[in-house]
């Protein structure tokens, strides 16, 4: 393990990534804790819902920002003056944010149907050869191997199963629950047993941690 790495969980799907004077932010929603907007050097948004990205949240920090066009084209309708900050990128894409950084699929996953659906690009994010991946709203598979993927574990777009064959499907060594703060606790629970059922026989293992807690690779 590196010891100038870091992964630090915040609020429901946000996640910060520490690397050798990097320090990026992924996806600063409404659940996210201000401290963790801390002198960041990039921000990452995944897709256009409030509980990834909010102006408020946004503001707090003057950090470039990497994300989809159809999250740029929110952006700059709510705060133009964030607009300035926006790099736009697209599925596929590789870019340095101080940390490589490869943009992985498009779309979120389907919530209803009649739903239309929203664009979603989740990133893999090169911590000196660790590799983290957030998919943002979406099982979209990552190119190549994962050591930690940051693993939806409660949304309306999802059932529990779909958490797990994830997980198993990407084959990461670590996985951290994330997009946690909209079920309760004894359904987080649930889940935890579904993953201790299926994960360890992998040699993989499932973590859940409070917000504001570090992630151990030991």
């Amino acid at each position: 393990m590196i010891e100038r790495m870091r992964i630090t969980k915040f609020g429901h799907a946000s996640v910060r990534l520490e690397h050798d004077g990097a320090a990026l932010l992924i996806d600063p929603g409404m659940f996210t804790q201000p401290e963790a907007m801390d002198s960041l050097t990039g921000i990452l948004i995944t897709h256009e819902h409030a509980d990834h990205w909010t102006p408020e949240m946004l503001a707090m920090s003057d950090a470039p920002i990497w994300t989809i066009a159809a999250v740029a084209d929110q952006i700059n309708a709510a705060s133009p003056e964030l607009g300035e900050r926006i790099t736009v990128v697209s599925p596929g894409e590789s870019f340095d944010a101080g940390v490589p950084v490869t943009v992985v699929g498009e779309q979120h996953a389907v919530i209803h149907p009649d739903f239309p659906r929203i664009f979603n690009s989740g990133f893999t994010v090169d911590l000196g050869g660790t590799k983290v991946h957030h998919p943002g709203d979406a099982f979209e598979m990552p190119e190549g191997p994962i050591d930690v993927l940051l693993v939806p574990a409660g949304a309306p777009w999802m059932r529990a199963s779909e958490a797990v064959e994830y997980a198993r499907a990407v084959g990461a060594p670590v996985n951290l629950g994330i997009h946690d703060r909209i079920y309760t606790d004894l359904a987080h629970g649930v889940l935890e047993k579904q993953m201790e059922a299926f994960l360890p026989g992998n040699g993989q293992r499932y973590v859940r941690l409070t917000d504001g807690s570090d992630l151990s690779l030991g």
